[in-house]
């Protein structure tokens, strides 16, 4: 029986593909992330507790740094799906369902990856939770980081609306952290969150959150705010969550995401071997992606 090798997987160009502009649009994490290459299935990446400084007189000794050094590990898991197309539509129309298939599926993983690096609200078991979200990071204690799990997490008492105190609080967690650059600093917010903002001002009657225009970004307490669609709490990674939307407080410096490969597809001819016997071809997708966030004091969330 003929076969399909690994070879006939087609890469989505970066800078003319539909779909790759559709994951960028949609998916915050592909669009600010530190694209981390992987020429395999793991990759260790340097993670360091920081690093002190002295003044040393002149002729004077130089104190050694005991901060921490270690490193965090990507593991690539693959996010993909198939779909069978019958002859006829394809004969019918190749270039619009193919294309069409892509796209809804390029909109999908757009937010399941969101999904799956931020708010999964469980331990990664390497399949239905590929990673440890940023809120499970969160949510645990790492005493070789001097990190309390919880401490960067703001849990609203109402969770129809978050007050003023509670937004200020989940973004005062990272200011007042090491890893605080207040010119790279981002908001990433369930789209729910628009709401709420509207109606949250300061003790002055002004609004904390401003939506932009053309060429600008909306913010809040002037931090860029990119919105997502796969920020809400969710016991597995999945492109339609259904817990409480969730804003993370990010440095994308920190936000390192492994890029095996893909987005990519691949399509299987109907008339090859016994799938002949249906009249059906196969169009897969998928990308392979790694995950982890470098330093649990350099993020905070609010839980909405």
């Amino acid at each position: 029986m003929a076969r399909n090798t690994a070879e006939a997987w087609i890469p989505e160009e970066w800078e003319t593909s539909q779909v790759i502009q559709a994951v960028l649009q949609i998916s915050a994490v592909e669009a600010l992330a530190s694209p981390i290459t992987m020429g395999s299935d793991t990759k260790h990446v340097p993670r360091t507790a920081g690093m002190g400084v002295d003044v040393v007189a002149k002729g004077g000794t130089y104190g050694e740094d005991v901060s921490l050094n270690d490193e965090v590990l990507l593991t690539a898991r693959k996010f993909g799906k198939a779909v069978r197309l019958a002859e006829e539509d394809i004969d019918d129309s190749v270039a619009d369902l193919i294309n069409a298939k892509m796209l809804g599926w390029g909109k999908s993983y757009a937010k399941m990856i969101d999904n799956a690096c931020l708010a999964v609200s469980a331990a990664s078991n390497g399949t239905t939770i590929p990673f440890t979200s940023l809120y499970q990071l969160l949510n645990t204690t790492d005493s070789d980081l001097g990190y309390t799990g919880g401490a960067n997490i703001t849990t609203a008492a109402s969770a129809n609306a978050p007050t003023y105190d509670e937004f200020s609080t989940a973004v005062g967690a990272v200011e007042t952290g090491d890893y605080f650059d207040p010119g790279n600093t981002y908001a990433i917010a369930h789209t729910s969150f628009r709401k709420f903002l509207r109606g949250v001002k300061d003790g002055e009657s002004r609004p904390i959150f401003v939506e932009g225009t053309a060429g600008t970004p909306d913010t809040i307490f002037n931090v860029p705010v990119r919105w997502s669609l796969g920020a809400r709490l969710n016991a597995t990674a999945s492109a339609a969550p259904s817990g409480r939307p969730i804003m993370a407080f990010v440095n994308p410096e920190l936000m390192l995401l492994g890029r095996r490969s893909g987005p990519e597809s691949v399509f299987i001819d109907g008339r090859d071997g016994l799938s002949a016997l249906t009249d059906e071809s196969i169009l897969k997708m998928r990308a392979r992606r790694g995950w982890a966030y470098g330093h649990p004091a350099g993020a905070s969330i609010l839980v909405g």
